[in-house]
């Protein structure tokens, strides 16, 4: 056989090694991140349940869901160890600010763009704008403009029934 007809062959086996190989490391690191808990710890399950570790044994983990509530999952069914901020953001919406309130964006854009003085003369902006549409109630009342004339003449006149087209 010649090394063409072998190529596609080994091109195969080397993208199944590829993979099989970055699989083999995300279990891996998977199986890290589980072993690193400790009681306290804020955990995602695979189901979506946020909690805290209250024990950890070999196979299982024992967790805290809410007052009251114990929960026993295996340690394959956690998907995520959460950090601290990260847990009480998730659970207790308590934002952990890493800068300070002068660096935060503020909801109304309009606060970026106005000094002390266009504030105080935001009065005088408030007036309507004309864009140049007009509205129904602007329009003249009669309809003895020709324009309208030719509107009642360009629609076709109802009958009784009686068509010539038979």
């Amino acid at each position: 056989m010649s090394l063409l007809t072998l190529l596609p062959f080994i091109v195969l086996i080397g993208a199944m090694f590829l993979m099989t190989r970055s699989a083999k490391k995300k279990q891996q690191q998977a199986v890290d991140m589980r072993n690193q808990m400790q009681p306290g710890s804020g955990i995602r399950t695979i189901g979506g349940i946020y909690a805290t570790v209250k024990e950890v044994n070999e196979d299982t983990v024992l967790v805290d869901a809410g007052p009251g509530v114990e929960l026993l999952f295996a340690k394959n069914a956690i998907g995520a160890v959460l950090s601290d901020d990260e847990y009480n953001r998730v659970v207790h919406g308590i934002e952990h600010d890493l800068k300070s309130d002068a660096d935060l964006v503020p909801d109304d854009a309009s606060s970026l763009t106005e000094t002390d003085d266009s504030a105080a003369d935001t009065g005088a902006d408030d007036k309507a704008v004309d864009l140049g549409k007009k509205d129904a109630a602007d329009e003249p009342a009669g309809d003895d403009t020709p324009a309208a004339e030719a509107k009642t003449d360009a629609e076709p006149k109802k009958t009784d029934g009686d068509s010539e087209a038979k």
